[in-house]
């Protein structure tokens, strides 16, 4: 009977998502005040195992500026998670990736706010372009979603 419990809790524990057994990854995001789509964001990625931590600020462009994103990156709100800036709806498969590979960059960014990715609605149209930020280079493709 012992055994059947153990492996029961072991086949419980093996069920779960990876982010249940290993902790929630912990993304603090700053969005405007007024941004709703920013609030649909956080949910979908809570909804997918992150732990999300929204700031409001009256100063985002300088938040993004001063974490390395150029101006043509800049999207509707910008986010830290384990040392990396992540600008936009990126999906969570994709920051997975990024936090997987670890690759030597500042981080990832989807500039502006196309429909139908995380957190925005309508309908998406197309392919979605997450392009790399580096501090010294011009940006350059991540992943197209």
């Amino acid at each position: 009977m012992k055994n059947a419990i153990s492996l029961g809790a072991i086949v419980m524990l093996l069920s779960l998502p990876l982010p249940a057994l290993a902790g929630a990854t912990h993304v603090t995001l700053y969005k405007n005040p007024h941004c709703s789509c920013c609030e649909e964001y956080a949910a979908y990625l809570r909804k997918t195992g992150f732990e999300v931590d929204v700031k409001e600020t009256g100063d985002l462009q300088g938040i993004t500026l001063k974490a390395g994103v150029s101006e043509q990156l800049e999207g509707c709100h910008t986010m830290f998670v384990e040392g990396y800036v992540v600008v936009g709806h990126v999906s969570a498969e994709i920051m997975s990736k990024l936090l997987k590979e670890r690759p030597p960059i500042v981080g990832i960014a989807i500039p502006g706010m196309p429909s139908g990715v995380p957190g925005m609605t309508g309908r998406k149209t197309g392919l979605v372009t997450v392009y790399e930020v580096s501090k010294d280079k011009v940006p350059t493709v991540y992943a197209v979603e």
